[in-house]
C-alpha cells in the first residue's frame, strides 16, 4: 500500500514480517502446518460447535468479530427494520383512528398528514433520525400516539449507540496497531556472552509508542506423556531477554531479543542438522502493550518454523547516529551476517567448553592473518633506486 501510494520505493516495502521480496513467495516443498502464521492470525479451524447461543448471548461481541460486509449488512437492516417496523404502528394508528380518510374540519387526527403507508414510512424516519420536515407531526388526540413516539426515540438511541460503537470499536481494533510491530523474518542462533542464544529482531514503525511493551516467547510441538497421551500442541514458555533484562521493552527503535539456552531451554538439546522443514518445532512470538494514543491493549504475533532459524548468524546493525539524532535503516531490519559458531548443541558446549575455547582463537587469529597476507601483497606505487640518487 505504500509503495502504491509513492511514499517509499518498491524495494524498501516493508511487510508485517519485512519479508525478502527477492525470495519465492510460493514453496513447492510441503511443511507442517503452523500454529500461529507469520502475520499473526492463528491457523486454527473450530468445527462442529453445538452451542451456537452462546454467541448470542454477547451480541456486542458477536458484532464487532463479523466481517464488515456483515457488518454493514446488518447496521442497515437494523435502521431499515425499525423504520419499517414503526411505519407499520403508525400507519394502525391511523388506521384504527380514522385518520387515513378524514372529513375535513371534523375529526382531529393522531398525526397530520398521514394518508398511506408511504406517508407513515415517511413519518418513521423524521422521528427515529429527529429530521422533522414540519409537514407530520403528532397531536394530543391519542395518548397511544405520543407512547408509540416516545418508545420510537428510545429504540432509535439503543440502535444508534449499539451500531455506531461496534463500528467505532471495528475500525479501532487493537490488531489494526499491531500492523505496524514488525518482527524479522527469520531467526538466529548464534554464541552471546559465551551462551548459545536464540535472537529475533522486533521494531515499531510508527512514532507514537507502545506503552509498558512486554514479549513472550512459547515452544509449540507434538509431545506424548510417560502415560501414553499424545499432546499435539504442547506450550511450553521460555523467558526471554533484551539489553535491559527482564520481558519490559522499550521499543523505541528495535531491538534483537534473545533466549539464552541454558539447561532449563527446551532448545537445549537442539542442533544445527535439526533445523529443516521436516522438524517438529515451531517457536511463537507474542508482543503485548498499550497502545499510547488510544490505550488499547494490543497483541502482535508471528512465529518460526525449524528452517526459518537461521545457525551461525546474526542481525546487522540498523541504528547509526546522523545529525546529532539516531536514525533507523529499515531496509536492514532482516539482513543477517554469518558469524562463528560452535556446531553442536548447548548441552555439548556446555560438557565441553573448549569448542568454544577453540572457535575463538580461531576467528581471533583469522583478521590477523588476513591482515598480514594483505600487507604482504599490497606494492608501493613509486620507489627510490640507488642509481637515480647518484
Amino acid at each position: 500500500m505504500l509503495s502504491r501510494k509513492g511514499i517509499i520505493p518498491e524495494e524498501y516495502v516493508l511487510t508485517r514480517l519485512a519479508e525478502d521480496p527477492a525470495e519465492p513467495r510460493y514453496r513447492a516443498r510441503q511443511r507442517r502446518a503452523r500454529f500461529v502464521s507469520k502475520n499473526g492470525n492463528c491457523n486454527v479451524a473450530h468445527k462442529n460447535i453445538r452451542e451456537q447461543g452462546r454467541f448470542l448471548q454477547d451480541v456486542f461481541t458477536t458484532l464487532v468479530d463479523l466481517k464488515w460486509p456483515h457488518t454493514l449488512l446488518i447496521f442497515t437492516m437494523s435502521f431499515l427494520c425499525s423504520w419499517l417496523l414503526f411505519a407499520m404502528v403508525w400507519w394502525l394508528i391511523a388506521f384504527a383512528h380514522g385518520d387515513l380518510a378524514p372529513d375535513e374540519g371534523t375529526v382531529v387526527p393522531c398525526v397530520t398528514s398521514i394518508h398511506s403507508f408511504s406517508s407513515a414510512f415517511l413519518f418513521s424516519i423524521e422521528v427515529q433520525v429527529t429530521i422533522g420536515f414540519g409537514g407530520r407531526m403528532v397531536t394530543e388526540e391519542c395518548p397511544l400516539a405520543i407512547l408509540i413516539l416516545i418508545v420510537q426515540n428510545i429504540v432509535g438511541l439503543m440502535i444508534n449507540a449499539i451500531m455506531l460503537g461496534c463500528i467505532f470499536m471495528k475500525t479501532a481494533q487493537a490488531h489494526r496497531r499491531a500492523e505496524t510491530l514488525i518482527f524479522s523474518k527469520h531467526a538466529v542462533i548464534a554464541v552471546r556472552h559465551g551462551r548459545l542464544c536464540f535472537m529475533l529482531r522486533v521494531g515499531d514503525l510508527r512514532k507514537s509508542m507502545i506503552i509498558s511493551a512486554t514479549i513472550h516467547m512459547q515452544v509449540v510441538r507434538k509431545t506424548t506423556s510417560p502415560e501414553g497421551e499424545v499432546v499435539p500442541l504442547h506450550q511450553v514458555d521460555i523467558p526471554m531477554e533484551n539489553g535491559v533484562g527482564g520481558n519490559s521493552i522499550f521499543l523505541v527503535a528495535p531491538l534483537i531479543i534473545y533466549h539464552v539456552i541454558d539447561a532449563n531451554s527446551p532448545l537445549y538439546d537442539l542442533a544445527p542438522t535439526d533445523l529443516h522443514h521436516h522438524q517438529d518445532l515451531e517457536i511463537i512470538v507474542i508482543l503485548e502493550g498499550v497502545v499510547e494514543t488510544t490505550g488499547i491493549t494490543t497483541q502482535a504475533r508471528t512465529s518460526y518454523l525449524a528452517d526459518e532459524i537461521l545457525w551461525g548468524q546474526r542481525f546487522v546493525p540498523i541504528v547509526a547516529e546522523e545529525d546529532g539524532r539516531y536514525s533507523v535503516d529499515y531496509s536492514k531490519f532482516g539482513n543477517t551476517i554469518k558469524v562463528p559458531t560452535p556446531l553442536c548443541t548447548a548441552r555439548q558446549l556446555d560438557e565441553d567448553r573448549s569448542l568454544l575455547d577453540a572457535l575463538t582463537l580461531a576467528s581471533s587469529r583469522g583478521p590477523l592473518r588476513k591482515r598480514s597476507v594483505a600487507v604482504a601483497k599490497t606494492k608501493p606505487k613509486f620507489s627510490i633506486s640507488p642509481d637515480s640518487l647518484s
